[in-house]
């Protein structure tokens, strides 16, 4: 059993957790190994499909919509459990609720406007016995690698977590590699990105995370 901390001792460690919590980004990291590892699933998945020529009854690019949900169900349990909210978390919050509402209208615009090209395709190819040279689904995972990197950026930059800092730009790199690649590398390189922007930064979270707790539970006893 450890003694009771003096008064003195008692501020000093206060001092030290809100120092530690001003130069570093803390939280349980579900959500992004969530996140992480549906992308990566869905574009791996996608990416079989056309190499292998198979197709499933639906379009696997809606499951991050419905991974919404538990999302949701995670960030409220996550604020339950938070003791105190630091002022920037609240812009954390509406950064990353932003990013899911633009991710979600990105979907539905791409779905609707591959629909109505696959109608035009169908007619340019019937009327000329040729593929159209430009091909609208060679540029939309680029766009999305855009969006990626912009709140994974930011919340490393602003809460000095450096592994999505730098997962930010992995995305950006990873989007000016794919406008020049086919779909089959732009889907690999949303797998990587994913997996480099929120699946790994995700795992370390979440071993801080434990990490903490432990060392918590031992200074109560």
């Amino acid at each position: 059993m450890q003694e009771n901390l003096s008064p003195e001792q008692s501020l000093k460690v206060i001092s030290e957790m809100i120092n530690k919590a001003r130069n570093a980004y803390y939280d349980t990291g579900i959500g992004a190994i969530m996140w992480g590892a549906v992308i990566a699933f869905c574009s791996l998945e996608k990416l079989a499909e056309i190499h292998f020529g198979y197709q499933l009854p639906f379009n696997i690019f809606w499951l991050p919509i419905l991974a919404i949900i538990p999302q949701i169900i995670i960030t409220m349990k996550e604020k339950r459990e938070r003791k105190v909210t630091a002022y920037d978390d609240v812009y954390m919050d509406y950064i990353w609720l932003a990013f899911g509402i633009s991710i979600a209208l990105m979907i539905l615009l791409t779905n609707i406007v591959m629909s109505r090209w696959s109608i035009v395709f169908e007619e340019y190819k019937q009327l000329t016995g040729n593929y159209p040279a430009f091909r609208f689904y060679e540029y939309i995972m680029p766009l999305y690698l855009i969006l990626y990197g912009i709140p994974t950026f930011i919340t490393g930059t602003a809460c000095k977590f450096y592994p999505m800092l730098w997962g930010g730009i992995l995305c950006w790199i990873c989007c000016i590699i794919a406008i020049f690649t086919n779909i089959k590398i732009d889907l690999l390189l949303t797998a990587v990105s994913s997996i480099g922007a929120w699946l790994i930064p995700g795992l370390i979270l979440e071993r801080e995370y434990r990490k903490a707790r432990r060392q918590f539970k031992q200074t109560n006893v």
